[in-house]
């Protein structure tokens, strides 16, 4: 069976964040994962996760402005500087919380335009390089254009294609169930085909983003499959609950049993 993180930007918003890592316990949940912790010290994350006996399975860079619309800086030209003390920011939250991998979001950016490609390639580089001397993996995502138009990484074949020619051992992919499904369909065989190069998982059901189970895809059957495929490493929930948290959580006891 997978081993499934909450993830702490979208569950558990009944409570304020540092609360929701007590309540994921609580529900059952041996991991978490977020967008940013950016917002409190590394610290305070980590007394959080030990707190609860949580495993931290992934998080993001620091994206740029989010609050203005920005969605990541690797790919946008100018801002290179800005983009490697993201890196270091992370590599601190990283080293507190002891999370394996990091996902860099590339920004919004014109996908045909070389010059993003080029600075897209170089930053990639450069994250891979500083997360390998401390043993960690870099995970990139391609993001479907209904929920992020304009977001260079768009394109799961782009991205597989990206991590073949980048050579970096510890570059991976995010293969996020949602948005594979709205971008290309064909979910399992792309798992099938993607599994050598995926570092991390994500699922909610398409077309609504609510708990597995309730929308057009077999997301069990999906699930099945990753046991069936060998994979050992976690699924984050990234789902906006239709209602209470918890009592959601009912998609999850069906599946266990």
């Amino acid at each position: 069976m997978p081993r499934f993180a909450a993830n702490l930007t979208m569950m558990f918003n009944e409570t304020g964040f540092l609360d929701r890592f007590a309540a994921a316990a609580a529900a059952g949940f041996k991991a978490v994962e977020f967008l940013f912790p950016y917002e409190f010290d590394p610290d305070v994350i980590r007394s959080q996760l030990e707190a609860a006996g949580l495993t931290q399975a992934l998080f993001n860079l620091p994206p740029g402005d989010w609050a203005a619309g920005e969605r990541g800086l690797a790919a946008l030209p100018g801002r290179e500087a800005e983009f490697r003390q993201s890196v270091e920011t992370a590599l601190r939250y990283a080293s507190a919380t002891g999370v394996g991998r990091l996902h860099v979001m590339s920004g919004l950016a014109d996908r045909s335009d070389a010059k993003a490609r080029n600075t897209y390639r170089a930053a990639l580089a450069l994250a891979c390089d500083k997360a390998g001397e401390a043993g960690l993996d870099v995970l990139i995502e391609p993001i479907n254009p209904r929920d992020m138009p304009g977001y260079f990484l768009n394109d799961f074949n782009f991205a597989a294609d990206l991590i073949a020619s980048m050579e970096k051992p510890n570059l991976k992919l995010q293969f996020d169930i949602y948005h594979r499904q709205i971008i290309h369909g064909d979910v399992i065989r792309g798992l099938r085909e993607m599994m050598p190069i995926i570092g991390h998982i994500q699922i909610a059901s398409v077309p609504s983003r609510h708990e597995p189970g309730t929308g057009e895809l077999d997301d069990f059957r999906v699930l099945r499959e990753l046991d069936a495929l060998g994979y050992g490493g976690y699924v984050g929930c990234e789902y906006r609950p239709a209602g209470e948290t918890v009592a959601g959580l009912g998609w999850l006891k069906a599946f266990a049993g």
